[in-house]
């Protein structure tokens, strides 16, 4: 998104070279961009950038959002797959394309279409893999579903925004990733900017595209607190606020690959040097607890200690469940002192830890429901 100068913010051509190389000498071969991106110039950028190496490189651009001024411009229909995939190759350079994104699901498309349409320019050999981006998770498990039973190529990765300061995938679209294999790449690793921890000194961000684009919800209160606790880590640490968010991206239990940018080469270097080290335990649960978010419904129910006892009929710790999102905290809270030499004070325990963590007109509410 930021190569090429065309929306006002971007990297010149000779900007994105250094870039690119500085990328490739540190053993880098992804490249991500979209047709959209600076109107055309960034795929047009990356293929004279590539062209030398093409086989070296994964490339993967992206379709959906509006190229023209008229109907077919847009969407996620065939119509408009096949015109922007022709597209891309000609400015790409290039007679095929690794991995094809769908950029933004539309609510039209009907998602048989867009499943058979993939598995047709697979077929052809204009993509070799198609993925998703910024889709609600149960539109990707309806295609994934859809392709596998049909044999049709499926999705292999999903890309969506997420950071210390968006952690709401983790509420479906995360484990759905993990679930169904797809691999992750995190755009907006840095949260437009604000884990950069620039926001946070007066000043020091002007004309920053954060300030260019003031409707951008990023720089509020809780996240410039979230920037604060990634300054003070990468202070202990003797790294860059960047290095820091990237470094905990890099450490979530489902693997991602950030999508990395910028509009000089020393910001592609210093978020390189994210890969040198690995944050302690202590310095992933801070920034852990200050970036947490509520999962929600039906996730935060499922957890709860009553509802999993009720559904397993109080045999929950005879169970060993590698699956279950709630193991270790249940395995956890089932360790009660002296249970084990006084086993009616451990049932007694266990019962009032129970009676804690839910009212009374929840319990009533519970013991009514079946399971």
């Amino acid at each position: 998104m930021t190569f090429g100068e065309d929306w006002g913010w971007g990297g010149s051509v000779e900007d994105c070279r250094k870039m690119f190389d500085a990328f490739g000498n540190a053993g880098g071969n992804f490249i991500d961009t979209a047709n959209l991106y600076t109107n055309g110039t960034s795929e047009k950028i990356v293929g004279d950038l590539i062209a030398a190496e093409r086989d070296r490189w994964v490339l993967a651009t992206k379709y959906s959002l509006s190229m023209g001024d008229h109907v077919n411009a847009s969407g996620n229909h065939r119509k408009n797959m096949r015109q922007s995939v022709e597209a891309s190759l000609k400015r790409l350079k290039t007679d095929y394309i690794d991995l094809y994104w769908l950029h933004v699901w539309d609510f039209t498309t009907p998602v048989e279409e867009v499943m058979r349409g993939f598995d047709d320019l697979v077929r052809a050999g204009k993509i070799l893999y198609a993925g998703i981006s910024d889709t609600p998770a149960w539109i990707v498990s309806q295609g994934q579903t859809l392709a596998m039973l049909r044999g049709w190529t499926p999705f292999i990765g999903l890309q969506i925004e997420y950071s210390l300061v968006e952690r709401t995938p983790e509420r479906d679209l995360l484990p759905m990733a993990q679930a169904l294999g797809l691999g992750v790449t995190p755009w907006s690793p840095l949260g437009q900017g604000v884990l950069s921890g620039k926001y946070n000194r007066p000043g020091a961000a002007e004309g920053a595209r954060l300030s260019l684009e003031a409707a951008m919800p990023y720089k509020t209160e809780r996240n410039l607190t979230i920037a604060a606790e990634v300054i003070a880590v990468a202070q202990e640490l003797g790294r860059s606020p960047s290095q820091v968010a990237l470094g905990w991206l890099l450490q979530r239990p489902v693997v991602c690959i950030p999508i990395i940018g910028g509009r000089k080469l020393s910001q592609i270097e210093d978020n390189l040097k994210s890969t040198d080290f690995s944050l302690s335990d202590a310095h992933l649960k801070r920034l852990d607890d200050v970036s947490r978010i509520e999962l929600g419904f039906p996730h935060d129910f499922m957890v709860s200690q009553t509802v999993r006892e009720f559904a397993f009929g109080g045999s929950l710790n005879k169970i060993d469940n590698p699956n279950d999102p709630a193991g270790k905290l249940m395995a956890a809270v089932s360790q009660v002192p002296n249970a084990a030499t006084n086993p009616s004070q451990g049932s007694a325990r266990k019962e009032q830890n129970l009676r804690h963590r839910v009212s009374p007109g929840t319990r009533q509410h519970l013991k009514r429901k079946r399971f």
